[in-house]
C-alpha cells in the first residue's frame, strides 16, 4: 500500500520542478493546501444533502403553495400486469411490432397501448411543485456560494456526468498543486450564471412570464461573458502562457490545462445551445410571441399528450378523441424551463 501511494503522490508528476511536498508544508509563517483536506469533502456534502431536504421541504414548497403551484401529477395508468411487466423489464418505447403482439395478447387496440405506455411514463416525471423545489434550492445554494465564495446547465446526462467528473479532478489538482487561486477564480466564473437560471425556473413555474424573460435575457448575457470571455482571455492564459514562463511545465501541468481546456469546449457547446434557443425565441417573438426558454424543454417533467388521448379507459374498440393543444400544461403559459 505504501508504493502505491508514493507512486500516486510522486513530486515529479504533481509538481514543478525543484520543489518537493516538504516545501508545502505548513510553517508559522505559511499555510499550504494540504492533500488530506479533501477528505472533509465526504461528510460536506451528506450534511449538505441533509440541508437540501430540510429546505425543499420546509421553506421552498410552502413557498410553492403560496403561489398557487399545485403538485398534481399526471394522469395515472390503468394498472395492468402485463404491460407492466414490458415497461419495467424491455421498453418504455415499445415499437410497432411489439405494439401489435401486446394488442393481440391483451385483445386492446393499439392506440390504447399507446396512451397506456405514455401515461405510465408521465408517471416517472416530477411534477411542477417539485421542480419548482429543486430551482428554488439550487437557486439559494448557487447564490450563496458565489456571493460569500464557497463552492463546493435527461438528455444530457452524459455531458453533465462530464462537466461534473471534471470538476471534480479540477479541483483536487487546483488544491493539491497550490494553485487553489487559480481553481477559487474558475468556480466563481462557472457559479455567477446559475443562480439566475434557477430564478428563471422558479419564475417559470410560478408563471410569472415579463421576470422569467427578464431573467433569462440576463443569464444568457453573463454566460457568454464569463465562459467566453474572461474565462479564455484572462484565466486559461494565465495557466497556459504565463505559468509557462514562470514555472515551465510539468506532468500535473498538463492534465490541469487539458482539463480547463475541456471545460471550455463544453463552454462553447452550452453557449451555442443558449445562442440557439435566443434565436428561436427572437423569431417566434417576431409573430407576437417572446418565449426564451419554451423551446429547451426540461425533458423530466414534459407531459406527454397527443391529438388522441383518451380519458376513458382502454378497451376492444377505440373511442372519440379528446384534443389537447399542448405538451404541457405550465408550458402553455410558462416558456422558461431550460436545465443547466
Amino acid at each position: 500500500m505504501a508504493g502505491i501511494l508514493a507512486w500516486f503522490w510522486n513530486e515529479r508528476f504533481w509538481l514543478p520542478h525543484n520543489v518537493t511536498w516538504a516545501d508545502l508544508k505548513n510553517t508559522e509563517e505559511a499555510t499550504f493546501p494540504q492533500a488530506e483536506d479533501l477528505y472533509l469533502a465526504f461528510p460536506l456534502a451528506f450534511c449538505i444533502f441533509m440541508v437540501r431536504l430540510l429546505f425543499e421541504r420546509f421553506i421552498a414548497k410552502p413557498c410553492a403553495i403560496a403561489l398557487n403551484i399545485q403538485a398534481n401529477g399526471p394522469q395515472i395508468a390503468q394498472p395492468n400486469a402485463i404491460l407492466e411487466k414490458v415497461f419495467t423489464a424491455i421498453t418504455k418505447h415499445p415499437d410497432e411490432k411489439r405494439l401489435e403482439g401486446l394488442s393481440k395478447q391483451l385483445d386492446w387496440d393499439v392506440r390504447s397501448i399507446q396512451r397506456w405506455f405514455r401515461q405510465r411514463r408521465n408517471q416517472e416525471k416530477p411534477s411542477t411543485l417539485t421542480r419548482f423545489c429543486e430551482s428554488m434550492w439550487r437557486f439559494s445554494f448557487y447564490l450563496y456560494v458565489f456571493t460569500y465564495g464557497v463552492r463546493f446547465l435527461k438528455k444530457d446526462f452524459g455531458i453533465m456526468f462530464l462537466h461534473h467528473l471534471v470538476s471534480i479532478f479540477l479541483i483536487t489538482f487546483s488544491y493539491v498543486n497550490n494553485m487553489a487561486r487559480v481553481g477559487t477564480l474558475v468556480l466563481c466564473l462557472h457559479d455567477s450564471a446559475d443562480a439566475l437560471l434557477e430564478a428563471a425556473k422558479m419564475a417559470n413555474y410560478a408563471k410569472f412570464q415579463k421576470i422569467c424573460d427578464l431573467l433569462f435575457v440576463m443569464f444568457a448575457m453573463v454566460f457568454i461573458t464569463t465562459r467566453l470571455g474572461i474565462f479564455p482571455l484572462w484565466v486559461l492564459n494565465s495557466t497556459l502562457f504565463e505559468s509557462w514562463e514562470i514555472v515551465g511545465p510539468y506532468p500535473s501541468w498538463w492534465v490541469f490545462n487539458l482539463l480547463l481546456l475541456l471545460i471550455q469546449g463544453l463552454n462553447c457547446f452550452w453557449s451555442y445551445l443558449i445562442i440557439k434557443i435566443a434565436c428561436k425565441a427572437i423569431s417566434k417573438g417576431k409573430a407576437g410571441r417572446w418565449n426564451p426558454l419554451h423551446v429547451s424543454k426540461d425533458d423530466r417533467s414534459d407531459i406527454e399528450s397527443s391529438s388522441d388521448e383518451d380519458p376513458e379507459p382502454p378497451g376492444k374498440k377505440p373511442h372519440p378523441a379528446a384534443t389537447t393543444n399542448g405538451t404541457n400544461g405550465y408550458l402553455l403559459s410558462g416558456p422558461c424551463s431550460a436545465d443547466d
